[in-house]
């Protein structure tokens, strides 16, 4: 899954309104933000093997360590313990490992059965909705919407940028989404990697188009 990952931090912002997007992406990519590093490093690993799945030709071999279970939950004890550590604030550290952990709930629906329950690589589950690409579209886009209106409704803008800003993000991921499922294959295993690592960017705009926002509050 991709935008339903962006989808979720969209959506969290009206349970942490004083929580930056930016973190709640963060949070809800954070295991694909660190994936690439480690697969450039060779602690994890990924082969291309066109028509694996309809989806994606990615064969995901080796990847306890960002996405097995277990260190799901212990990634999303140990962001959401330093947006604690720095907001003493334990609703907001409590929705961000939400985020954090929902990264493997979305997974399990859309992957063949590569992803691993702990770090011993040996147990691996998935429902495969990658072998049904319409399927897929259909739910990712309707996450990526209602995510993003549930965020609409949750802020006011003070300024343009709220107009401008959260569409031109919207239809980035969407496009992105997009490519990824009817472009070509990637052409190395490095440049996935490299390319991961552009998920940033994401993080970075969120900041942004958030930054133009305040929380909807009723008074």
């Amino acid at each position: 899954m991709f935008i339903g990952h962006f989808a979720v931090g969209f959506a969290a912002k009206k349970f942490a309104p004083t929580v930056s997007l930016a973190v709640l992406f963060m949070a809800a990519q954070f295991v694909d933000l660190l994936w690439p590093t480690l697969l450039l490093l060779g602690v994890e690993r990924v082969a291309i093997s066109p028509g694996i799945t309809a989806v994606t030709p990615l064969d995901f071999t080796y990847y306890p360590f960002t996405h097995s279970l277990v260190m799901s939950i212990l990634w999303g004890f140990i962001v959401g313990g330093l947006v604690y550590a720095v907001s003493k604030n334990f609703r907001n550290a409590v929705v961000v490992l939400c985020c954090v952990v929902s990264h493997w709930v979305l997974d399990l629906i859309v992957h063949r059965p590569d992803l691993p329950l702990t770090l011993s690589n040996s147990n691996h589950v998935g429902l495969g909705l990658w072998n049904f690409p319409i399927a897929t579209m259909v739910i990712e886009f309707a996450m990526l919407f209602g995510g993003a209106y549930v965020y609409w409704k949750t802020v006011k803008p003070v300024s343009t940028m709220r107009k401008y800003g959260l569409t031109a993000l919207v239809l980035l991921l969407a496009i992105i989404h997009v490519a990824n499922i009817f472009g070509p294959p990637p052409p190395s295993v490095s440049a996935i990697a490299w390319a991961g690592h552009l998920q940033w960017l994401f993080v970075v705009f969120a900041y942004f188009v958030d930054k133009n926002q305040r929380p909807n509050v009723k008074k």
